[in-house]
C-alpha cells in the first residue's frame, strides 16, 4: 500500500501588517511621508505665489526652476549619502531648501529672486525617498522586502493627495506666503524626525573597493533600466495635461484635480494589492511595463465622466508594482558603495520623463484631444522595451 505525501505548502510572503510591526518602521515612514509632502506642495505653492506678481508662463518657469534643481540635486545628494551618512546631508539639505522657499518669501515678488530661491529650494531637497529604501533591508526580513517597497511606492500617492490640501489649507489662512511656509515647514520637521532615528544613524554604506566618477551609470543594464523609467515618468507626466484638456472640454476645469486624485486612489490601490506579492525576478519588469503601457489604452475613449474617473483609476493600478520591481531590479544592479545614488536616478529619471512627458503632450493635445492620451500608451511601448532588455541582460 504506497502512501502519498504532499510537497509542503510554502506560506504566502509577509504583507503590510509584518512591515509596519517591525521596529521603528511606523515612524520613519510617518517622517518620510510628511518630509515629502513638498514633492506635491511645493510647485503649487511656487505657481500660486508667483501668480500674484507675474503672468501664468512666467510662474511655469519658476515651477520648471524648483523641478529642475531636484532632478540636479537628487543624484549628488544621493553620492554623499553613500560615502559619508545620512544625518549630516538630510540635515544639511532640508535647511538649504528652507532657505531657498524662504528667499522666495523674502523676495515680494521680484522675479529673479523668486526662480532663484525656486531652484535653491529644488536643490536642497533632500534624499528621504533614496535614504528609506535604502534601509529597508535593514528595517525588515528579507523576504518582506517586496512589501515594504511596494508600501513606500503605494502610500506616495497619498502625498500627492495631501500635498496640494496642505498648500491651500495655508493660503487660505495666511496668504500666497504662507503655502511655501508650510512646504518649509513640513520638509524640515519631517527629515529631522527620520534623520534622529536610530536606523538611520546607525546606517553605513556598502564599502566600494573603488570608487568611480560615473556611480551606477558606469553598469550599461542599468542606464537601460534609467531610460525605461524616464518612458514610464513620460506617461505619468502626460497624464495631467491630457485630463486638464478633458476637463476644459467638459466645461469644468476643477474636473482634473478629481481625476488625479482617482489615479492617485487607482495607484493606492495597485500598491496595497502587490504588497502580498512573493518576490520576482526581473522577468516582472516587461510584464508589469505592459500592463502599465495598456492600461493607459481605454482612456482613448474618453467617456463621460464617471466612467472617465473610473478608467484613470485603473490605469493607476500597475504602476506601483512596476516601480517595486524597478527599486529591485536597482538593488540588484547597484555596484557596491552606489545604492542610494542608483534610487535616486531612478527618481530622477522619472522626474525629467514626467516634465518630458507634460511638455510633449501639451501641444499633442491642444491640436487634438485624444492624441494627448495617445502618446502614454506610445511611450509606454518603448518602456517595455526596455524593460525587456533589462531582463535579457540579467539573464543572460
Amino acid at each position: 500500500m504506497s502512501t502519498v505525501t504532499s510537497e509542503p505548502v510554502s506560506p504566502p510572503p509577509p504583507g503590510v501588517r509584518a512591515v509596519l510591526r517591525a521596529p521603528r518602521v511606523p515612524t520613519l515612514l510617518a517622517a518620510s511621508q510628511v518630509g515629502r509632502i513638498p514633492l506635491a506642495a511645493g510647485p503649487l505653492a511656487l505657481l500660486l505665489f508667483a501668480r500674484e506678481s507675474v503672468s501664468l508662463s512666467l510662474a511655469g518657469l519658476v515651477v520648471a526652476a524648483y523641478t529642475a534643481g531636484m532632478a540636479v540635486s537628487a543624484p549628488l545628494l544621493a553620492r554623499s549619502v553613500d560615502r559619508w551618512r545620512q544625518p549630516p546631508v538630510l540635515y544639511g539639505s532640508s535647511v538649504l531648501s528652507a532657505v531657498g522657499f524662504l528667499t522666495v518669501v523674502a523676495g515680494g515678488g521680484d522675479l529673479g529672486l523668486t526662480v532663484a530661491g525656486a531652484a535653491l529650494a529644488g536643490l536642497g531637497t533632500p534624499p528621504l525617498e533614496a535614504c528609506l529604501r535604502a534601509l529597508w533591508p535593514a528595517l525588515v526580513p528579507t523576504s518582506a522586502v517586496t512589501a515594504a517597497y511596494t508600501l513606500d511606492i503605494a502610500l506616495q500617492e497619498v502625498i500627492f493627495v495631501v500635498g496640494p490640501l496642505v498648500t491651500l489649507g495655508a493660503v487660505a489662512v495666511g496668504g500666497p506666503s504662507a503655502g511655501l511656509v508650510a512646504a518649509a515647514a513640513c520638509q524640515l520637521a519631517g527629515a529631522v524626525v527620520f534623520a534622529v532615528s536610530r536606523p538611520v544613524r546607525v546606517w553605513r554604506g556598502e564599502p566600494a573597493a573603488q570608487r568611480h566618477w560615473a556611480g551606477p551609470l558606469r553598469v550599461g543594464t542599468f542606464v537601460v533600466l534609467v531610460a525605461g523609467v524616464v518612458c514610464v515618468g513620460a506617461a505619468v507626466g502626460s497624464l495631467p495635461v491630457a485630463l486638464t484638456g478633458y476637463a476644459e472640454a467638459a466645461g469644468d476645469r476643477g474636473l482634473s484635480g478629481w481625476l488625479l486624485a482617482a489615479q492617485a486612489g487607482g495607484a493606492l490601490v495597485g500598491g496595497l494589492l502587490y504588497t502580498r506579492a512573493r518576490p520576482g525576478g526581473t522577468v516582472r519588469l516587461p510584464v508589469l511595463a505592459a500592463c502599465f503601457a495598456i492600461g493607459y489604452v481605454p482612456l482613448l475613449l474618453m467617456p463621460g465622466t464617471g466612467p472617465m474617473a473610473a478608467l484613470v483609476a485603473l490605469c493607476g493600478v500597475a504602476l506601483p508594482p512596476l516601480l517595486t520591481a524597478v527599486f529591485l531590479t536597482t538593488d540588484r544592479l547597484a555596484p557596491a558603495g552606489t545604492v542610494v545614488e542608483a534610487f535616486a536616478w531612478i527618481m530622477t529619471a522619472f522626474t525629467v520623463g514626467s516634465a518630458t512627458g507634460a511638455a510633449l503632450a501639451g501641444p499633442l493635445a491642444a491640436a487634438d484631444l485624444r492624441a494627448g492620451f495617445a502618446f502614454a500608451p506610445v511611450v509606454g511601448l518603448a518602456g517595455i522595451a526596455a524593460m525587456t532588455a533589462v531582463h535579457r541582460q540579467c539573464s543572460s
